[in-house]
């Protein structure tokens, strides 16, 4: 799994970068990509292949979801380069050939990892609304209750990026893995070959296909406008300001 964050939620200046996304954006964004790749491995153990689960990677703990470039040296480099952040976490060992159906376990298994994302952006809501109203109940506890609520804030814009992100058809992201099956069998063959490349041809769409970015952000911003609605009257005061 590929994971992007977009160039205006990154702060302008490094000491600011690091202090927001080690408080806010690292923590949601790390177990935002732990839970996409868990839900690959329990759909893939439910389809027959329990490849994952006998590696031990069918697990909540994040060092085994963390892949050192992916994970942590690429989005540094392209953070202090100012660009949008691309990264992923380990991909999750699957065995198509384990699966009880081949085309409906591989449909499953892809989507699993999406639909938990979409999922943590719903719950994010309501947990946004609960710690703010906490924080209005024990104004002692205002502050840490105040980082939580931006942590769940932050959790449904960025579960709705890697949403919309993972769907995209373009080898290796989950939404190649059904894509594929709308081709016919001689050209799906060539197109999973550009999984390969997958990394140049995402990097270029973003600095050359005009608008790109706004696909991708457009309907993570629509679900945050809806949500707003929600929290907004619950919301504390910014303890980083």
């Amino acid at each position: 799994m590929f994971d992007i964050v977009p160039r205006a939620q990154v702060p302008s200046t490094l000491p600011a970068l690091i202090w927001q996304q080690l408080l806010l954006i690292g923590p949601v964004l790390l177990y935002s990509m732990v839970a996409h790749e868990y839900a690959h491995g329990w759909a893939a153990l439910k389809q027959g292949d329990a490849t994952a689960y006998s590696l031990g990677r069918l697990t909540w703990n994040p060092i085994s979801h963390i892949d050192p470039f992916m994970t942590l040296l690429l989005p540094i480099m392209l953070a202090v380069a100012g660009a949008p952040i691309l990264g992923g976490a380990k991909p999750i060992p699957v065995n198509p050939g384990n699966f009880r159906n081949l085309r409906r376990g591989d449909i499953i298994v892809s989507l699993a990892g999406v639909t938990a994302n979409f999922l943590i952006a719903l719950a994010c809501i309501p947990l946004a609304i609960l710690f703010g109203w906490l924080g209005s109940a024990f104004p002692a506890a205002v502050v840490p209750l105040a980082i939580l609520q931006r942590m769940a804030i932050m959790g449904i814009f960025l579960n709705m990026v890697l949403v919309v992100f993972n769907l995209l058809p373009i080898p290796p992201l989950d939404g190649s893995h059904v894509f594929k099956y709308l081709l016919p069998p001689s050209l799906a063959r060539q197109y999973t070959r550009l999984a390969g490349a997958g990394i140049l041809v995402l990097l270029a769409c973003m600095y050359f296909v005009p608008g790109f970015g706004t696909v991708i952000i457009g309907p993570a911003r629509f679900v945050q406008s809806f949500a707003e609605r929600l929290y907004l009257p619950f919301m504390l005061p910014n303890p980083l300001t």
